[in-house]
């Protein structure tokens, strides 16, 4: 079988190269490592065509263009490396989110500005001891008046640092099961009480934050979906996290280069099969991931399939950069000031690939998805 885009979807494809290479090389150094690809001007230049929210109603803003093209833009976006951080996350998971869970108001206040790239969000989930056992937070949110008052501590939260408002995940009833305790409330992240301090990867690059909550006051109206209702909230919204296609094109391009590495320099055979077996890996990656975004324009929401997309691409990320180091030899153990060569890009990915297999949920986790709700295994 063989699967085609529409002649529609491949121009889109092309507009979307056409932009690319007109706008990036107009851009400062984007490899910093850290701001972890943030520019809302960036972002405004995407939005003032309507590329934020493509898939989205256009009641909520949106250009309702279809998953599909919004997965050819997200593969060429990071492909390319662009500057998309200050708008991927909200409108990736917590714009789909409040459109099916959240108030008229939320939906009033928030949606807009995420279209125009004018608010930014982290998400508030991992904590010291609820990182894979996601239903034990103890972050506690407690009512008071018109308010939840938080106190708590939040870690790995990514780009925290740089965000405007965080989705976070926290207990709003002590006594209840771990699993109907949890409600979600949006945060403004200049509210005061809130602490970030930075946690330096094992690659030197600040992406990763602690986030300590000391008396926050939050407004009742910021609680999205129902009060200890929220794992359900959060579990959608995993999916979405999980579904995308930004796993495999982000080590893509990488990969791309490291077979041109191979042609002009020559490998042996070993290297070489071990670039087809990678190459054969991309497809199969490739296509997991416009099966989920196939299903949601159909309507239904992925959930083992985006675990299988997840699992795989993570996984994916690291085979690519353990080849990559294994092609460079003792070259890729070297850093070097010089960050675009692809020594230096070898050698960054082996490191921040590492928590690819963590982060987002672990690949043990989104197997036993895959097991219980995908192949209606039991659950062991």
């Amino acid at each position: 079988m063989e699967f085609r885009f529409t002649p529609s979807q491949e121009t889109f494809r092309d507009d979307v190269r056409h932009f690319l290479g007109a706008e990036l090389p107009k851009l400062p150094d984007r490899d910093d490592g850290e701001s972890g690809g943030h520019s809302r001007p960036f972002s405004k230049l995407l939005a003032d065509r309507g590329w934020i929210g493509l898939a989205w109603p256009k009641e909520f803003g949106g250009q309702e263009l279809g998953h599909i093209e919004r997965t050819i833009f997200t593969e060429e976006m990071v492909t390319h490396a662009a500057p998309t951080g200050y708008h991927f996350i909200a409108e990736r998971q917590m714009g789909p989110s409040l459109i099916r869970q959240g108030t008229e108001e939320q939906k009033r206040e928030f949606l807009p500005k995420i279209v125009n790239a004018d608010v930014s969000f982290c998400i508030g989930m991992s904590e010291p001891g609820a990182g894979s056992d996601l239903a034990n937070v103890q972050t506690r949110a407690v009512r008071d008046g018109d308010d939840y008052v938080v106190n708590g501590q939040k870690i790995w939260t990514s780009s925290a640092h740089l965000a405007d408002w965080v989705w976070l995940v926290c207990r709003t009833d002590p006594d209840a099961p771990k699993h109907r305790g949890i409600s979600i409330l949006l945060v403004d992240l200049k509210s005061p009480g809130i602490t970030i301090r930075p946690l330096i990867n094992m690659a030197g690059r600040h992406g990763f934050n602690e986030v300590f909550y000391d008396n926050v006051r939050v407004p009742r109206t910021n609680l999205v979906g129902e009060e200890n209702r929220g794992w359900y909230v959060t579990a959608e919204n995993l999916d979405y996290e999980r579904s995308g296609i930004e796993r495999i094109a982000g080590t893509g391009g990488l990969f791309r280069s490291l077979v041109e590495h191979v042609r002009e320099r020559g490998g042996s055979d070993p290297v070489r099969h071990a670039l087809a077996d990678r190459a054969i890996e991309y497809e199969v990656g490739r296509t997991l991931a416009y099966r989920v975004a196939w299903l949601l324009s159909q309507k239904r929401i992925p959930n083992h399939e985006a675990s299988m997309s997840k699992a795989y691409g993570s996984e994916w990320t690291q085979r690519v950069a353990r080849t990559g180091m294994s092609v460079l030899a003792a070259d890729g153990l070297m850093r070097t000031a010089a960050e675009r060569t692809l020594r230096a890009k070898i050698e960054q990915t082996y490191m921040t690939t590492v928590s690819a297999t963590i982060a987002g949920g672990t690949s043990e986790i989104q197997r036993n998805i895959i097991a219980t709700r995908g192949l209606g295994l039991p659950r062991g």
